[in-house]
């Protein structure tokens, strides 16, 4: 029997054990990316909705008579804009925004995730008061 001097490479088992070991640390990794991603995109709507809320006020300030604008559209549009035109388009990292002036004294703001549960979970709202309230996918209250 002659032993092959100086032969180079790795076993089918060597590479199938780093395989295996590279498929695991995919399998623990991808969810926490996928979770820190929605988490992202509920945090940037809950930021959107805070602009929105002083754009309302400060666009309402400036008016004469007072009035709250009757569309995102025209916070975008505005010289100088009060929000930016991403956030006037009513889409903005995942989340779609519906805005309806009520009357001149009262708005009302939701935001919903365009794709539930993969862009977000949680539906947020925000009116006149400035207070951003959230529910559930389902239209449940959370406390």
């Amino acid at each position: 029997m002659r032993m092959l001097v100086g032969r180079k490479g790795f076993t089918l088992v060597e590479i199938m054990i780093v395989v295996a070991i590279i498929a695991l640390l995919a399998a623990i990794a991808i969810p926490n990316l996928l979770r820190a991603r929605l988490n992202a995109n509920e945090a940037a709507a809950i930021s959107s909705l805070r602009t929105i809320s002083t754009a309302c006020e400060s666009f309402r300030a400036a008016q004469s008579p007072v009035t709250y604008p009757a569309t995102l559209a025209a916070l975008g549009a505005a010289t100088p804009p009060y929000i930016d035109t991403t956030l006037a388009g009513g889409t903005k990292q995942g989340y779609g925004f519906v805005y309806a002036l009520v009357n001149a004294n009262q708005y009302t703001c939701t935001a919903t995730p365009v794709t539930a549960n993969v862009t977000g979970t949680r539906v947020f709202f925000v009116d006149e008061s400035g207070v951003i309230r959230l529910t559930n996918a389902a239209g449940n209250p959370i406390e």
